[in-house]
């Protein structure tokens, strides 16, 4: 009788178990999908100051979507954004700025995290600072 108890209690367990599996399947999440990833600035001027350019995204996903951090890989390159959620279905920007310090070619990338998928995103912005 012990036996049949312990395992009627094992069958309940993984039927609970089954019946949740759809659930975690169907699990919804947000999705950030930027209109471009890459920028060319072409030319800058090294006196012009600093230069600036919005990436758009979307949220495609089926939740809210949250930036939580937006870092660049060197100090003459600047992102904004906003820590809002963004509804499913709306967007948003993300600004990056570019100051100038020495002639040549660039190449500057900003990894963006969020709450969804994909967890990072890479944007990148380059170009030739001329004099």
């Amino acid at each position: 009788m012990k036996h049949l108890r312990n395992i009627l209690k094992v069958t309940a367990i993984l039927a609970a178990l089954l019946l949740t599996l759809p659930a975690y399947a169907d699990k919804k999440d947000s999705k950030i999908s930027f209109k471009e990833t890459v920028y060319d600035f072409g030319k800058v001027s090294l006196k012009g100051g600093k230069v600036s350019h919005e990436f758009s995204f979307t949220n495609e996903g089926d939740r809210n979507l949250v930036i939580t951090n937006a870092r660049a890989d060197c100090g003459c390159t600047r992102p904004e954004y906003d820590d809002s959620p963004v509804a499913p279905g709306k967007g948003g920007k993300v600004k990056v700025t570019f100051a100038p310090a020495a002639k040549g070619h660039f190449s500057k990338k900003v990894t963006v995290t969020t709450n969804g998928s994909p967890r990072k995103a890479r944007l990148l912005i380059k170009g030739e600072v001329v004099e």
